[in-house]
């Protein structure tokens, strides 16, 4: 149960209704999401956080999908069951599997578990070193030699 009062639809005036029916409209939904009912006691909060969002979902260098991905990735990290189930959603309705989500999951997994294991060992990053044609390395050129 959230901590604070929803505001309804039949209860939202001015910029709360405003933002409400831009919600409804750009995502083909018939009620707004509870997560947006909650900021509504903020309007301006309400307001600026929807356009956010609307801003950095927007097709870009990255397509919708990717970016729903990254934010299934970020939710699960973070404990957001919300999160989580809300972009699930969006990703079921892109056309994500069970496989896929078990996979995105296990890279989640992962990557949360050797970024610890790095973290927690102070291991510095060097980039890696290619290999010459002959089988030689080649020098990084982003060394700190002399330094």
């Amino acid at each position: 149960m959230a901590l604070v009062k929803l505001v309804e639809e039949s209860e939202a005036q001015g910029l709360v209704a405003e933002v409400y029916q831009d919600i409804m409209t750009s995502r083909k939904l018939a009620k707004v999401p509870n997560y947006w009912k909650a900021l509504a006691h903020q309007p301006a909060l309400l307001a600026v956080t929807w356009e956010r969002l609307k801003t950095v979902m927007a097709e870009g260098a990255l397509d919708r999908r990717t970016k729903e991905i990254i934010a299934v990735a970020v939710s699960a990290t973070n404990n957001c069951d919300y999160c989580l189930h809300s972009h699930t959603d969006a990703l079921r309705g892109l056309g994500l599997g069970d496989a896929e989500l078990v996979e995105l999951m296990s890279v989640v997994d992962f990557f949360n578990g050797s970024n610890a294991m790095a973290s927690g060992l102070k291991v510095e990053y060097a980039a890696p070193v290619p290999m010459a044609e002959e089988g030689q390395p080649e020098r990084a050129s982003t060394s700190k030699e002399g330094n």
